[in-house]
């Protein structure tokens, strides 16, 4: 945890927040703090900055907050994600939310098994948390949108048209061969879009639907990577992409 993340209605009007549980535990047990100490703090949804400690003991962090830095810059990228196995999503949820992106669509796919979708990963408790880890340790305030649909075509056909209308489409896709880096680049503000498929890929049907909707195959090398690897490396050469990198070396 690089960030202690307060909730807008933990701060007080004159300017302190009282904070239990994980987080008092990380300050005494993690960061052995003593009051006068200053730690690294963001508001959710807010700016950061350092909050002096007021007070700490096994009940209660009193902090003294001070945040007027803004957050880091967002990525500009939106995921369509079929929804990964549930041991998978813990890891992709907070590299999702550490990696900037500003919302993530967990979708049904035909290789997605029906069961994920009765998984406690998915309970809205739950991928809040998970998404709360990543800010942490990337030192953000902002959480990702989240959306979830389990019926893979009603959302391609009647949902997606608005939702990325201004968007660059990517389809990171095993069968095709050319590179992103061979992609026409978006402007520098324009959003981009990733429709990453399960571990056994996109079906046929799927990948029409997604050509139709305007999504560009492209390939990322020979290796079929694992979601949680391939979202960090798609999100690295993404940015590489907008900064005009010619290929990845």
């Amino acid at each position: 945890m690089n960030l202690l993340l307060l909730e807008p209605a933990e701060l007080h009007p004159d300017g302190t927040a009282r904070l239990a549980g994980r987080r008092l535990a990380h300050a005494r047990e993690v960061l052995k703090a003593q009051a006068g100490d200053e730690l690294r703090i963001g508001i959710l949804g807010g700016s950061m900055g350092t909050a002096r400690v007021v007070h700490l003991d096994a009940h209660e962090l009193v902090l003294a907050v001070s945040a007027q830095e803004p957050p880091p810059p967002r990525a500009g990228v939106d995921l369509l994600l079929a929804i990964p196995r549930p041991k998978q999503l813990k890891r992709v949820l907070p590299a999702v939310a550490s990696l900037g992106v500003d919302r993530l669509v967990l979708v049904n796919a035909a290789r997605v098994e029906k069961s994920y979708f009765q998984s406690h990963v998915l309970t809205e408790d739950s991928v809040r948390e998970y998404l709360l880890q990543g800010l942490e340790q990337a030192k953000d305030t902002q959480l990702p949108e989240l959306l979830i649909r389990d019926r893979f075509r009603p959302f391609i056909e009647d949902e997606a048209p608005a939702l990325f209308a201004s968007h660059q489409k990517l389809l990171p896709h095993p069968p095709a061969t050319a590179p992103l880096f061979g992609q026409p680049r978006p402007g520098p503000t324009q959003r981009i879009v990733l429709a990453v498929g399960p571990e056994g890929g996109w079906v046929p049907f799927e990948v029409e639907l997604l050509q139709a909707a305007g999504f560009l195959p492209f390939s990322l090398g020979p290796r079929v990577l694992r979601t949680e690897v391939a979202i960090p490396v798609l999100l690295g050469q993404l940015s590489a992409w907008r900064m005009g990198v010619s290929s990845p070396g």
